[in-house]
């Protein structure tokens, strides 16, 4: 018994060295084109020569409709009461 028991402990210690690893880098096309571009943001490599700037017109508009959202109730999505029933045996 003893034997069996340390067979199996040896066997779970060794179970996480066999586990393979995801290779480092995208997977996809569309996962290295995210990547490319988020590492242009990070290091600043594509910012615009031309600075965008709001006018005070606009600032306004955007801070009143913001301040909008908050006039408005939260709704309830999930129901408790609404759906199916479980049936039990």
């Amino acid at each position: 018994m003893n034997t069996l028991k340390g067979l199996c402990y040896l066997s779970l210690l060794t179970l996480p060295l066999s586990a393979l690893a995801i290779d480092a880098g995208p997977a996809s096309a569309q996962q290295q084109e995210t990547e490319g571009w988020l590492l242009l943001q990070s290091r600043n490599k594509a910012a615009s020569a031309n600075p965008q700037a709001a006018t005070a017109a606009e600032r306004e508009m955007a801070m009143q409709r913001w301040l909008k959202k908050y006039k408005y109730e939260i709704p309830d999505l999930y129901d408790p009461d609404a759906g199916g029933k479980i049936k039990t045996n």
